[in-house]
């Protein structure tokens, strides 16, 4: 059956498509704009003015910068080391936190849950974390960058909610088969929300692959800086006019070092969101929506 629309919903949806549109220039506008710079002629780029749809000329002299640097494959090392065992441990406290949680008849869990609430909002403060790190022989270790954050309390909500939206009669089932709780948690709440563990995957992954704070805080050694600490020491080495790096033509090339930075750091992220992308939507809905 073919839908007759009237003129103002036409007119309704044509501004939808162009409110759409405009948004979508909005956002990809400065992801082109760091690709092209990063790609274009330093002296070039330093003269233009305006917008860049294009590269201006041609040249990889940023990459060449930013990737002579011999710390920069053993940062992407500690980078995927600390991206995966710190999305491990974060999944895993996540979901066995969220399951006891979203489960009725267990002790304290209103208190528990609003404990972990009130971390969203008040904190000990950098100071008190430090030296709580330090005295538990954490500091300059991987653990300093995934115990500490281990859980976050959004995520475990949305976990929490996603939980308590699978039937209760599934569990009921499968209790009266003989399935303990891990069983019940491996069996069926893993494989019905892995919509929701996929954007939890997605959101932890990211979140690590991105931190350069913490590790400025609690590591010392170089060699277990991560990839984006590098990156930033990188930039302020070219903005400052360093040369630790750079030759005497320094200020012709800044700009598209900072450019080819971002892209270096930030291109396994935009490989890897196409494949998770299709359930974000999913699991956002599923972990916000409870029965």
């Amino acid at each position: 059956m073919i839908e007759n629309k009237s003129t103002a919903d036409k007119v309704f949806t044509v501004m939808v498509y162009i409110l759409m549109g405009i948004m979508a220039v909005i956002c990809l506008y400065p992801m082109v704009h760091v690709m092209f710079a990063s790609i274009s002629d330093p002296m070039k780029l330093m003269l233009h003015t305006g917008v860049i749809w294009h590269p201006i000329g041609f040249s990889l002299k940023g990459y060449e910068v930013v990737l002579q640097n011999p710390n920069i494959p053993v940062s992407y090392l500690n980078t995927i080391v600390y991206v995966l065992s710190g999305t491990a441990v974060n999944i895993v406290m996540t979901t066995l936190g969220a399951y006891a949680l979203s489960r009725k008849g267990y002790m304290f869990k209103k208190g528990i849950t609003i404990l972990i609430v009130f971390t969203m909002y008040f904190n000990g403060g950098l100071i008190p974390n430090f030296l709580l790190v330090k005295e538990l022989g954490m500091y300059n270790t991987i653990w300093s960058l995934i115990i500490p954050g281990a859980i976050s309390t959004w995520n475990l909500i949305v976990m929490k909610t996603c939980f308590q939206g699978i039937p209760v009669s599934m569990e009921e089932s499968a209790r009266l088969d003989g399935a303990n709780d891990f069983v019940i948690l491996a069996k069926i709440f893993l494989p019905l929300s892995k919509a929701t563990i996929s954007v939890m995957l997605l959101f932890y992954a990211v979140a690590h692959w991105s931190s350069w704070f913490n590790a400025m805080i609690y590591l010392r050694d170089r060699s277990k800086f991560p990839l984006q600490l590098i990156m930033r020491e990188i930039l302020i080495a070219n903005s400052s006019g360093g040369n630790a790096m750079v030759d005497a033509d320094v200020m012709f090339i800044e700009e598209v070092v900072k450019y080819a930075t971002i892209i270096v750091s930030t291109v396994p992220i935009l490989l890897i969101y196409p494949f998770v992308q299709k359930y974000f939507m999913t699991g956002v809905m599923m972990g916000s929506l409870k029965e």
